[in-house]
């Protein structure tokens, strides 16, 4: 009688609890979906995002206008020796020359003779004849920031790629552990059921005593495999709660009455065929692409590189006039008579610098191949082994199911006998477990199989 009272109290206790704690789903979309937004991990890859603008924006200053001045003046014992007043305007252009435009205000007893006295003005370029006509350091490091911001595009979807695969794993760790908790908790009504019912006909004189006993044993049985469920899904609900945020970046716990989808759990969801994927991965896989752009970086650094085996020719000109308006009175006769202009020119004998330094450049380049090679290699037999899995897994789970509708007709059918006194309690139990048993196997094939979906599209890094 005691134990026939724990039973009943122990359904009426789980009766309640599903009561109060009235279920509401938790789809594995609106997880993602809550990830994406919210998890720091998502968040961080963004900066990563808005670091390569900002890194970007800066190399664009290396071409900002510069308006300088250089004024110096000298007055000693009541004599002026000298006075400067030189404002310029210096425009960078991204095709090498550099324009200036600037007024001079000179004068004093001791000026320099190169200087001219009084007002004037003058505008003129700055241009590289040979070293750094196609590239120098400023449109380099240009070129660079906008590839650098292009790739810094694919390191966060390559961050998102991870990031949701091991979300998606958690997910599913969770829906399995509760449809295990599911099946125990069905088994043990149906098992305590089945033992109200003997305890009747022992009372009536129709069972023996041990017949009770056989029954309470595995109500027993599935009260300890329900409280190990307990435990296995608490853990995976904490585990899933790794992964929820909120908007205002605190953490999100997981609520006690949130249940996952365990429709879109048992659904085999069937991958595209798998050339299609491996010649989609090798376009758009993230990872590969960041090669990619770190081969076209590569390939500025040979560019600069090679400008260090040309000489340097840098040529200047200035058309000159006087007071503050430099093209008043231009004309051919203006331009032969009022300019200035040099030229600049040095060439390293051995250059064994520039020459190291393109090697160098060169070798930097074959090595990324050979990298984005073995990359390549890597993430395609990646794909085909997920795959294989896949396709493995959709043949376990068919005749798993094939196995558990089998075994379960097993059991009706011989707890049907046992209603009608033509079978033993033993014979039921034994049916029952090997049911549990093959529920266990098809649940863990499930949770395996959605992992090896999700691990399909990881490899290929087509997860966003």
């Amino acid at each position: 009688m005691k134990n026939f009272l724990i039973v009943i109290f122990v359904l009426l206790n789980t009766q309640l609890r599903a009561q109060q704690n009235k279920p509401e789903l938790f789809s594995v979309d609106a997880f993602i979906t809550q990830v994406k937004l919210y998890h720091p991990v998502a968040k961080q890859s963004d900066i990563l995002v808005q670091k390569a603008a900002a890194q970007l924006l800066a190399s664009r200053g290396g071409f900002d206008p510069a308006l300088t001045l250089d004024a110096s003046r000298k007055t000693f014992d009541g004599t002026n020796y000298y006075f400067y007043t030189n404002p310029e305007l210096k425009i960078p252009t991204t095709f090498g020359v550099d324009i200036k435009a600037g007024i001079e205000s000179n004068g004093g007893k001791y000026l320099n003779p190169e200087v001219t006295s009084g007002n004037t003005s003058y505008l003129g370029f700055e241009v590289p004849l040979a070293k750094g006509l196609l590239i120098d350091k400023r449109r380099a490091a240009l070129q660079q920031a906008k590839i650098f911001s292009s790739q810094s595009e694919q390191e966060r979807l390559q961050v998102i790629n991870n990031l949701l695969f091991d979300a998606y794993n958690a997910y599913w760790q969770w829906a399995g552990s509760y449809q295990l908790y599911a099946v125990y908790t069905k088994y043990l009504q149906l098992s305590a059921a089945r033992f109200r019912l003997v305890n009747i006909a022992y009372k009536n004189g129709d069972r023996a005593a041990m017949d009770t006993l056989e029954a309470l044993t595995q109500v027993q049985n599935f009260e300890m495999l329900q409280a190990d469920a307990v435990l296995k899904i608490n853990n995976a609900a904490i585990e899933l709660s790794n992964f929820l945020w909120q908007q205002n970046d605190s953490a999100f716990q997981l609520p006690e009455q949130y249940v996952p989808d365990t429709v879109q759990f048992a659904v085999s969801l069937a991958p595209q065929p798998l050339e299609q994927i491996v010649a989609q991965s090798l376009i758009d896989n993230p990872l590969l692409r960041s090669y990619n752009y770190k081969l076209a970086a590569l390939n500025v650094e040979r560019r600069l590189k090679f400008q260090s085996l040309l000489p340097e020719l840098n040529a200047k000109a200035n058309l000159l006039n006087k007071d503050y308006n430099v093209v008043k009175g231009l004309d051919a006769a203006f331009l032969q008579n009022n300019y200035k202009w040099g030229i600049n020119f040095k060439l390293p004998l051995f250059l064994r610098e520039g020459r190291g330094d393109y090697r160098a450049a060169k070798l930097k380049i074959e090595e990324t191949n050979y990298a984005l090679s073995a990359k390549r290699r890597e993430t395609e037999n990646k794909i085909r082994s997920y795959y294989n899995e896949v396709t493995q897994y959709q043949k376990q789970l068919q005749i798993t199911q094939d196995m558990f509708n089998n075994y379960t007709t097993i059991l009706k059918q011989e707890d049907l006998k046992l209603r009608n006194g033509e079978s033993s309690l033993f014979l039921v139990n034994t049916r029952e477990n090997k049911v549990i048993e093959t529920a266990q196997k098809l649940i863990e094939l499930r949770v395996k199989y959605q992992k090896a979906y999700y691990a399909v599209l990881w490899a290929g890094g087509l997860l966003r």
